[in-house]
């Protein structure tokens, strides 16, 4: 990925390779947050993960999240339930692992999930993007396009909270 300083944000690229049109916004803002996290995570110390200052969510819960809502929020676009494994990765989202190398491995899980993510969006045909879809166990009504916004939302909506916290966490 691009230098985060160096380039304009990725909606300011042009389209992203094979995206359909109308998902380009998702793949925008989902690279973004990839570029971000990335670099903002470059030199971060694994010992100060599960850091929660002034009560604030840890960063390495917010890595953790970032990886596991797209896995979720793209499962339910696909119509399918979430696994034993999204179960339980969901329930351990709160109890980062802070030993050396974690930091990587977060933000390469993290990169991962996107990539898995844009594969998904480029196999996304439209005629499918009002199709309904339920969420949760109690299926509430979403449709594979609300799916899709709310995960490129919700992600850019942790990334700002992981910068802030990073900041904070850092001094």
């Amino acid at each position: 990925m691009a230098n985060a300083l160096s380039e304009p944000e990725f909606w300011l690229r042009g389209p992203v390779p094979a995206i359909p049109p109308l998902l380009q916004p998702v793949a925008h803002a989902l690279l973004q947050a990839a570029e971000e996290v990335a670099a903002l995570l470059a030199d971060f110390p694994a010992d100060r993960l599960a850091e929660r200052p002034l009560g604030l969510a840890s960063v390495g819960f917010h890595l953790r999240h970032l990886t596991g809502v797209l896995d979720r929020t793209f499962t339910y676009a696909r119509s399918e339930v979430l696994t034993p494994a999204q179960l339980a990765y969901l329930a351990a989202e709160t109890d980062p692992p802070t030993y050396s190398g974690a930091v990587t491995e977060l933000v390469t899980a993290f990169q991962q999930q996107v990539e898995s993510a844009l594969h998904q969006l480029k196999n996304t045909p439209d005629n499918t993007l009002n199709d309904w879809r339920g969420v949760g166990r109690a299926q509430l009504p979403s449709t594979v396009l609300g799916l899709l916004v709310h995960a490129a939302e919700h992600t850019m909506r942790h990334v700002g909270q992981l910068l802030v916290t990073v900041r904070v966490v850092a001094e």
